[in-house]
């Protein structure tokens, strides 16, 4: 990579830097609140749920502020560990964080939540429908077979 003179912008010989395709998925990462939908943040939020460890940090959660040393101990992996598993849950909207002099506590944050149950709410119709038809051919009367 050749950097050019403002060192702020690098140069990859042989490629435009408007065209480069990793310039979009960059910018996704530097600024998720102008490029992320509901969809997309409600199946984040799902994806991060589904790791079991960070299912039991996220449920240690509704207690109060928790420390990543407490969070660590409440589930036996590394403060190191724990840091990781908080830093994609923050990513989902699932947890907040403050700093309380030289901790840092997390918190629910009702955002990932909401767009989780937003995403899931556009399948709600049809699972109900089905359900319905299920019902109705389980409870419906047996039809005699001909012989």
């Amino acid at each position: 990579m050749i950097y050019n003179s403002s060192i702020t912008k690098p140069e990859i010989p042989g490629i435009d830097r408007e065209e480069f395709p990793g310039r979009k998925i960059i910018a996704e990462y530097l600024h998720p609140e102008d490029t992320d939908s509901v969809d997309t943040n409600g199946v984040r939020a799902i994806t991060a749920l589904s790791d079991p460890t960070r299912r039991a940090i996220f449920e240690s959660l509704p207690q109060g502020p928790r420390s990543v040393a407490d969070l660590a101990a409440a589930t036996g992996i590394t403060s190191s560990a724990a840091s990781q598993h908080l830093r994609v849950l923050r990513e989902a909207h699932l947890v907040t964080m403050r700093r309380a002099g030289n901790r840092h506590l997390y918190s629910l944050d009702p955002r990932g939540l909401s767009d989780a149950r937003d995403y899931l709410e556009q399948f709600w119709p049809s699972a109900l429908a089905a359900h319905a038809a299920a019902l109705r051919e389980a409870t419906a009367p047996a039809q005699p077979t001909r012989r």
